[in-house]
């Protein structure tokens, strides 16, 4: 294993001293592992929390700022955040109005987040979860109970977070963040495993001329283990998965990601984007916004994901509204 490291049992900790000399905007309590904005909280606004296992980076510390979270927690690698570090981000950034947790579908975040929203509740914050469950690859996999959580994830937070901007109330908040989530789809294929700090060896042996189709954002096993594909094989067969489980049809508008799982160049997700767009262009499918790029990551996987959301005239606009975070910024 070859990183940039102190010693592995550090690497959060070092993160985030990172992550806080680098974005001053940013608030980040090391002693309880978890990132706000700078500012506090704004009386009457929702507050929007979220978070999960590191090495996903830029999700979810990424995405803090005005128009998207108001705080993140981040766990350990590929671990939970635990209950009371979530509790401790929402009486963070509450304000009053309540806050929304949005939770990738993963059983122990599911659980841990249930269990600081009842903490929560008890302190008189009143909390909505979004669950986001979007992956078509597979269904009660390794680590979930029922399909994982994965791209829409940014979509997320970055309209969610734009409404919560505008002064919404809790409720519209949580519907909104449901209703992009319904509208979204991902699909995810793996050229390499990822090697994690503690173990120092990939997760798992995959040959040279393999790619693990419909792969988990920590490594879990796909629907199949098949031949490298080209750029417009692999496109295909994800849109194929995709768009079998939620068809759109001629002139629907889409909000589409390629992202990058940690150690592919943007030369290739780019490559790859081109493909998605000729096969959708074919489809008569608009593409009205895209995002290419490393979002929501596996450590240093060699990988990409593709994220389709069918987009009404609400979600562009939500999707167009400023957004000034270390990770997405524009409008500002």
């Amino acid at each position: 294993m070859k990183k940039f490291l102190n010693e592995a049992e550090t690497a959060i900790a070092d993160t985030l001293v990172g992550l806080a000399a680098a974005h001053p905007a940013l608030r980040v309590d090391l002693a309880r592992k978890i990132i706000t904005r700078a500012g506090g909280p704004r009386k009457g606004k929702v507050g929007l929390v979220s978070g999960g296992g590191s090495g996903h980076e830029p999700l979810h510390g990424g995405f803090v700022g005005t128009g998207m979270l108001d705080a993140a927690c981040p766990g350990e690698v590929f671990t939970s955040p635990v209950p009371d570090q979530i509790l401790a981000a929402a009486t963070a950034v509450s304000g009053g109005a309540g806050v929304v947790h949005i939770v990738k579908n993963y059983t122990g975040d599911v659980m841990n987040f249930q269990m600081a929203a009842e903490l929560a509740g008890d302190a008189d914050i009143q909390v909505e979860t979004v669950l986001v469950n979007d992956d078509v690859a597979v269904k009660d996999s390794t680590w979930t109970a029922g399909r994982r959580g994965t791209g829409a994830t940014v979509f997320v937070e970055k309209m969610a977070g734009a409404l919560a901007e505008r002064g919404a109330r809790l409720a519209e908040v949580a519907e909104l963040g449901r209703k992009v989530n319904a509208a979204s789809r991902s699909f995810a294929v793996a050229l390499t495993a990822c090697t994690t700090p503690a173990a120092g060896k990939p997760g798992f042996v995959l040959p040279d001329d393999e790619m693990e189709v419909g792969v988990g954002i920590h490594g879990e096993p796909g629907r199949s283990r098949e031949k490298l594909g080209t750029a417009k094989q692999i496109a295909g067969a994800a849109l194929e998965a995709i768009l079998s489980d939620h068809p759109l049809a001629p002139a629907d508008s889409t909000i589409v990601m390629v992202n990058g799982m940690g150690g592919t160049p943007l030369m290739e997700l780019y490559i790859l984007f081109g493909e998605v767009a000729a096969i959708l262009n074919g489809k008569g499918i608009r593409i009205a916004r895209n995002l290419v790029g490393n979002y929501i990551t596996s450590l240093d996987m060699a990988g990409a994901s593709i994220t389709v959301c069918k987009a009404d005239p609400q979600m562009l606009e939500l999707w167009d509204a400023p957004v000034d975070t270390p990770a997405l910024r524009w409008g500002v």
